[in-house]
């Protein structure tokens, strides 16, 4: 770690620069020393940004270009731009391509020998470099400490700055140094850059830097209309392989000269072998890769890949960061990833050269408890924090939401990330745009009584069987497990023997992701009824919910913006209840999936809601989440609640969390200037 007196020194010393915009610099002059003719759209804006603000949160789309915005300032300012990078193979090629170029670059990591990590660090001593990439455990070496202490840092960049967010899908340990050398640069600009952080990571990311609530964040270019988004379930490993072989055909043509290759996401390390394997066979140039290979089977693969010797890349997520091929066609998930923001940063890799793409993301009813037993269990055998089990459950929870549908996936994956500027209204090709589903739709009365008579089947299960025997309770269906436990003669038994095993399997999961249904970490993991369950179970709280389909027909795209989901939500009043994803709360019955886009006056209140939770997490030393979630300021905002019963309504926020910081939060809803 840096000392503070470390920091103390360097404070006084001339390597840092001021932060103020330099009139003199020539970004063009920039662009052609990089080999470009042009800005992409938003890169100059957040140049400027950097020059004239000092500090920014560069928030964009993997392949957006966001290195160009640290390497543009670094070949113009004097002195050695700093930048921490988790991906060696990626700073290697930035490395190799900048001088290419005549650019002075180098980077400090461990598959270095002893002998040139010290070279380098005496010929960054000397100022030979313009830029030096880092890995982020060389901060804590003596080495790069003596190294510092006679180096000019004009800028500080962090990669994969969701890192550092404990919080986040890709929490880096080592990535918490970086605040302290943040510290040591007083002088020194800071650009943070992500390819994936929602307003609170973002949040998390500026106070773990310690960079101040007036950091100027830039979100841009998350639209990916030329992506077709789809998900499905699958129920048999023969049902996934067809969906797969069905979507490699589509994407790739002929497998002997496909147009393109694709990237294959298996959920385990066996997965991958087994999967390309078997793709080989059916005559794909295929090769799989996981971080449990030797380094040097692993960069023979990756190369092969580039190289474009091989077609399609079976591979754990250990793959992907910095692999920069223009023409992948498809990205495929044979199992859900994470969250949200792992999917996303995952299927970007397709379509990177803005030609259509494909990307599929398969499930099946094992996904859920298998994700809460994986978070549940610690690597070192230890228990793992409640807090960040229901943290990353939640975040699981939401991609699980973005799989079940009702509103255009494209403007779903948007609204997530708060970046409402850039919805397309319906992208008109994504399944759920062309397909038309629950035609009959039953009455609110009806919907009530069938959501309650599901979650009674739960309640008799409860925290004894799992999912599937809560299925054969409700479907009447024999089972030795009911009959022992004396299931078989309740009124429960057989109270929905009219719908499919089928249907009942995708309703319940949709009360899981609601929030309603739950699980045991163990083993053999089983279903419990949760509080928020309970209460619309017994009519104490009203349900929203977005039936699964019974039948699907396919429709046209139509115009684009007009080929949206039918459905229907319910509700008697605005409530407390878990939202499905991408809905919002309405008080009727209405025809169409409700919108989770927030209008103008309620977005610039959830501005506001997320400056207030920055200062409070900082006054009190804490991460934002403890404040309130994302999710919850969204809801206040909507709701715009006056009194302390009116904030419990909103998703999150319990009666502790409004003692602590309702009077707050309620005092920004109150605020003069937004109180429309």
């Amino acid at each position: 770690m840096i000392s503070s007196a470390e920091s103390a020194v360097r404070a006084d010393t001339p390597s840092a620069v001021a932060c103020e915009a330099d009139a003199g610099l020539d970004l063009q002059q920039g662009l052609r020393t990089l080999g470009y003719s042009e800005f992409r759209p938003g890169q100059e804006r957040a140049v400027e940004t950097l020059m004239a603000r000092g500090k920014l949160l560069y928030v964009a789309p993997t392949g957006g270009g966001k290195s160009l915005v640290y390497q543009l300032p670094a070949v113009l300012l004097p002195g050695t731009t700093l930048v921490v990078s988790p991906l060696i193979a990626l700073m290697q090629d930035q490395v190799s391509a900048l001088t290419a170029r005549g650019v002075a670059a180098s980077f400090l990591a461990s598959t270095l020998a002893p002998d040139e990590l010290d070279r380098r660090l005496r010929a960054a001593a000397r100022g030979e470099y313009r830029l030096l990439y880092l890995a982020p455990e060389r901060l804590s070496s003596s080495g790069f400490r003596r190294m510092l202490s006679s180096l000019r840092v004009p800028l500080l960049a962090i990669d994969e700055a969701h890192c550092i967010s404990e919080w986040g899908h890709d929490f880096r340990p080592e990535y918490m140094q970086i605040g302290n050398l943040v510290a040591l640069l007083p002088k020194a600009r800071v650009l943070a850059c992500t390819a994936t952080a929602t307003p609170i990571v973002r949040d998390e990311i500026v106070a773990r830097l310690g960079l101040g609530p007036g950091t100027a964040q830039i979100v841009h270019g998350f639209a990916r209309p030329n992506l077709v988004l789809r998900a499905a379930e699958v129920v048999s490993g023969r049902d996934s392989a067809a969906r797969v072989d069905a979507l490699l055909e589509e994407a790739l043509g002929d497998m002997h000269a496909p147009r393109g290759a694709a990237i294959v996401y298996a959920p385990t390390r066996a997965g991958t072998a087994d999967e390309a394997t078997r793709l080989s066979r059916r005559g794909f140039r295929a090769g799989h890769y996981h971080a449990g290979l030797p380094a040097s089977e692993r960069e023979q693969t990756q190369r092969r890949f580039m190289e474009r010797e091989l077609d399609v890349m079976v591979a754990t997520n250990a793959f992907g960061m910095g692999v920069d091929r223009s023409d992948v066609r498809a990205v495929v998930h044979l199992a859900p990833p994470s969250s949200v923001e792992a999917y996303y940063q995952e299927v970007g890799r397709a379509g990177r050269d803005g030609e259509r793409a494909y990307g599929l993301l398969l499930s099946s009813a094992s996904d859920l408890p298998l994700r809460r037993r994986l978070i549940e269990s610690s690597s070192d055998g230890g228990t793992v924090d409640p807090a960040i089990v229901e943290h990353k459950w939640g975040l699981f929870l939401e991609l699980m939401r973005w799989i079940e549908g009702g509103s255009c996936r494209h403007d779903a994956i948007l609204r997530y990330f708060g970046a409402h500027g850039e919805a397309l209204g319906g992208c008109g090709q994504c399944d759920v745009c062309t397909t038309l589903v629950a035609e009959d739709a039953p009455g609110d009365d009806d919907l009530q009584l069938l959501l309650r008579k599901a979650l009674s089947g739960v309640a008799r299960v409860h925290g004894r069987f799992g999912l599937q025997a809560a299925i054969k309770l409700l479907r009447g269906e024999k089972d030795p497990r009911l009959t022992r436990a004396g299931l078989d003669s309740v009124r429960t038994f057989g109270v929905l023997q009219h719908e499919s095993a089928e249907w009942l399997t995708r309703l319940l999961r949709r009360l899981i992701t609601a929030g309603w249904i739950g699980f045991s970490g163990d083993e053999r993991p089983v279903v419990l009824l949760t509080e928020s369950g309970r209460s619309v179970m017994e009519g104490r709280l009203p349900a929203r919910l977005l039936l699964p389909p019974r039948a699907l027909a396919k429709v046209g795209a139509g115009r684009r913006g007009k080929g949206r989901a039918r459905g229907f939500v319910t509700e008697t009043r605005a409530s407390a209840a878990p939202r499905a994803f991408g809905s919002e709360p309405v008080v009727e019955r209405v025809p169409e999936v409700a919108s989770d886009l927030l209008d103008d006056a309620n977005v610039e209140l959830f501005e506001a809601l997320r400056a207030h939770r920055l200062a409070v997490a900082r006054q009190e030393s804490v991460p934002p989440y403890v404040v309130a979630s994302d999710r919850t300021l969204r809801d206040i905002a909507r709701l715009r609640p006056g009194s302390e019963s009116e904030l419990l309504m909103a998703h999150g926020m319990g009666p502790v969390k409004a003692a602590r910081f309702g009077a707050g939060l309620l005092a920004v809803v109150g605020s003069p200037r937004r109180s429309a």
